[in-house]
């Protein structure tokens, strides 16, 4: 079977403090509101299942492959 393409996801901090996600690649900071890219590999993290479970962060929707090169790139050269 083929693997499937992945795409990266729009995740937003929808509760009303701010939220930390410390994932294998990279630690993200969400205050209330704040929206953020993640990688196709970062939506597997563990991590960011269990924030996902707990309501602390939510799916807005999956990212284009622009906003997932785009993203690549700039972890690439952060």
């Amino acid at each position: 079977m083929a693997d499937r393409d992945r795409r990266g996801m729009l995740i937003k901090n929808t509760g009303s403090v701010d939220e930390q996600v410390a994932m294998a690649s990279r630690v993200i900071k969400l205050g209330p509101g704040e929206e953020e890219f993640i990688t196709p590999e970062e939506v597997r993290d563990p991590k960011l299942r269990e924030a996902l479970q707990v309501r602390a962060i939510a799916i807005v929707r999956p990212a284009t492959k622009e906003e997932d090169e785009a993203l690549a790139n700039r972890l690439a050269t952060s």
